[in-house]
């Protein structure tokens, strides 16, 4: 019942939110800016649920601190290419939201997509990925996850690839980055 409700509240606000049918954000990082369009339209939970981290200057101070390449995914037998951010302090965040597939929203893992990481479905809440390359295998019944849900993709970069494939490139151990790369902000453009 309480997921119910927090859905139709999710799509209720927005409607009323976003009357375009993207919004755009910028994301301000130590090694550059990357810009993003996000799908209210076609993802309305996770695309509320991400602006409200950002309205609340959660991301504020945050970092990308994973990320995944050929080298590192080696011993994975579904590898994939993303970089991941948006970890914030524990307990400073929101509920986890259900999940959006690939399959109701049609927005797919491809060169650029902005998605929500998670572990079992419906537990996203503050941290997201970027896509280098297609990444077929985190849509719907893609093998990346076992349950064969996917990822809940939301926007994608319409400028700053060159940071994100930056960032990947950073040293790492066992895909956590040495240093990992300070988000100044995220905020609606």
């Amino acid at each position: 019942m309480r997921i119910r409700f927090l859905i139709l509240f999710l799509l209720f606000i927005s409607s009323i939110s976003f009357g375009q049918s993207t919004v755009k954000c910028l994301i301000k990082t130590s090694q550059g800016d990357i810009h993003i369009k996000l799908y209210p339209k076609k993802a309305p939970i996770t695309v509320t649920n991400f602006l409200r981290y950002v309205d609340a200057n959660l991301y504020i101070d945050s970092s990308f601190f994973r990320t995944c390449t050929p080298e590192n995914e080696a011993e994975r037998t579904i590898k994939i290419e993303v970089i991941q951010g948006g970890n914030i302090p524990e307990n400073s965040g929101f509920d986890p939201i259900v999940i959006e597939t690939t399959n109701t929203t049609k927005i797919k893992h491809k060169n650029g997509t902005l998605s929500m990481a998670r572990g079992k479905p419906n537990s996203a809440t503050s941290s997201f990925f970027i896509c280098i390359n297609k990444q077929a295998e985190l849509d719907f019944n893609g093998k990346r996850n076992p349950d064969g849900q996917g990822f809940a993709a939301f926007g994608r970069v319409t400028k700053g690839m060159k940071v994100v494939k930056k960032i990947q490139q950073q040293e790492n151990k066992n895909q956590q980055l040495t240093n990992p790369i300070k988000i100044y902000s995220i905020k609606r453009l």
